[in-house]
């Protein structure tokens, strides 16, 4: 492993000195875009919707034809929409459907805001792309002067789904994390942990005891996973050796790559367990592929990944183009990323290698930095509330959330809002899952004091329409039990921000089910 970690030392410094000229992201995209066009305009897809005459538009054409001819030819898609038009017969195993050649991997993924699985497509080239952007990050950890160079020789732990796909009809399926796993080149299986048999385990409960028993016989200076998922598995690991940190049984832990859900709720919580500071990397790596990641200490955001494989359009998140439910209105002007601006708020469009084509994959971004092209996730097109106006982003619960906990000096493991009816107004209801002493009334009064200075619209209408904030504070363990309930512990699976519609009543019958009274809900 020495040999293997001083190669790939020396390959990350080489990287860190022949850096990048400056970022063209307009020639980058339309690169991509020609190259996805190019590929797909046999398929099934791509002879439906003039692929050919839109190639011959990038390549002969002057200006953006090539995108009007695309975003005049090619509907908008939702996951719904696409599988039941095209992915259904992917799923089927019909050829060249959206993507050419035959899918064999399909990731499940129930997102936080379906009840049923989606089955995304990961095709071969896809596959290739997400090896590709995972290897640029790493080259990436040269830019961090604080990371011991020693560091490059220990293990990565990386906490995901079974290896041990399913295989059924002519695929494979499984979490995305699971799939990207058992794929892992062979040069680097020596530094990967849990290894093979540990990953292959399907029960999660059974996945972490077996982590936990080995974990004091492994030297890991990287984790890699969802925030809440890491923070049990550690604190499991420091009750089970009896000691005071994480650090007493991986003393070179050095860096925390974490993505899926802002890590801002539980910094606090997770920095407890932890005997010195560690350098956290953040990733946006969806089921649809890894579309961005922070490359460098001092970046406000993640940088898109603008050059392997994903064409990027913007939609302007507004009331024009979004129901108060999230759903898309009529056809909306999408913008290419020349054309944003920063500090406004953009529903994703993506058009990848695994054949999604103007896919709204549902999550909301802001642009920090338009020459960098970097970004910050905000939410999702339906996790946000504005039940009278009030437009209430996962970003602004986030940060109120952690001003509250470092206020209170409390950790908040999990939280959710659910809009409701309040006599003929609107409420907002508070689920703050923490174990420390809390005040619920405290909570309310903070939270409500804090949206008020993030949010201007939610200030408005606190004075209207949205009549009252109430808090339920729970044990932490309620939102994990109701994961287990569905299904969705471990991996990617995170608790949703925002209840609505069905997913109310059915927390609140989980919630009867745990023994906590009707009246304590309402």
């Amino acid at each position: 492993m020495a040999l293997l970690g001083s190669l790939l030392r020396r390959g990350i410094r080489l990287s860190n000195v022949v850096r990048r000229k400056k970022l063209n992201a307009q020639k980058l995209q339309k690169k991509t875009f020609s190259k996805l066009i190019a590929k797909a305009r046999n398929t099934h897809f791509g002879r439906k919707y003039g692929f050919e005459d839109i190639l011959s538009s990038v390549l002969f054409e002057e200006g953006k034809t090539y995108y009007q001819k695309y975003s005049e030819n090619v509907p908008i898609y939702d996951y719904n929409k696409i599988y039941q038009e095209w992915w259904h017969r992917t799923l089927a195993g019909e050829k060249s459907v959206t993507w050419p050649g035959r899918v064999r991997y399909f990731a499940l993924s129930s997102g936080t805001s379906e009840a049923t699985s989606k089955y995304i497509p990961v095709s071969k080239s896809m596959s290739k792309a997400i090896q590709k952007t995972s290897i640029r990050q790493i080259l990436t950890l040269g830019r961090y002067q604080n990371l011991p160079s020693t560091l490059y020789e220990k293990g990565m732990l990386m906490l995901g789904g079974s290896t041990n796909l399913n295989f059924r009809d002519n695929h494979f399926e499984g979490d995305l994390s699971g799939i990207t796993a058992s794929k892992i080149p062979f040069w680097f299986q020596r530094f990967y942990k849990p290894g093979r048999e540990i990953a292959s385990e399907t029960d999660w409960a059974v996945k972490l005891d077996e982590i936990t028993e080995q974990a004091s016989q492994w030297d890991i200076g990287f984790i890699v996973g969802v925030p809440a998922w890491l923070q049990l598995l550690m604190e499991k690991i420091i009750a089970h050796y009896k000691v005071k940190t994480i650090h007493d049984i991986w003393p070179n832990l050095e860096v925390f790559c974490h993505g899926g859900v802002s890590f801002e709720p539980y910094k606090q919580g997770f920095e407890k367990l932890l005997g010195r500071p560690i350098t956290y990397i953040e990733t946006y790596l969806a089921s649809e592929g890894f579309i961005a990641f922070q490359t460098n200490p001092n970046a406000e955001g993640m940088q898109l990944v603008l050059d392997n494989g994903i064409f990027f359009e913007f939609i302007p998140f507004t009331d024009e183009n979004f129901s108060a439910d999230g759903e898309l209105i009529n056809k909306p002007k999408t913008l290419l990323i020349e054309d944003v601006e920063e500090g406004r708020e953009y529903a994703l469009l993506i058009s990848t290698c695994s054949g999604a084509w103007r896919y709204l994959i549902g999550d909301t971004i802001r642009f920090t930095s338009k020459a960098k092209s970097e970004i910050v996730i905000t939410g999702r097109t339906k996790h946000f509330l504005s039940l009278c106006g009030e437009h209430l982003s996962v970003d602004n619960m986030n940060k109120a959330i952690e001003l509250i906990a470092q206020e209170e000096k409390i950790n908040v493991r999990e939280f959710t809002v659910a809009g409701i009816k309040h006599d003929n107004l609107f409420a907002h209801h508070w689920y703050i899952g923490t174990d420390d002493p809390a005040d619920a009334a405290t909570l309310s009064q903070k939270i409500d004091a804090k949206l008020k200075e993030l949010n201007d619209d939610y200030a408005v209408e606190r004075r209207h329409a949205l009549k009252d904030v109430l808090v339920t504070v729970l044990p932490s363990a309620t939102f994990y039990k109701w994961m287990q309930s569905k299904g969705k512990m471990g991996g990617q699976h995170k608790f949703p921000r925002v209840l609505k519609k069905g997913m109310v009543t059915d927390w609140e019958d989980f919630l009867q089910t745990q023994g906590i009274a009707p009246e304590r809900i309402r």
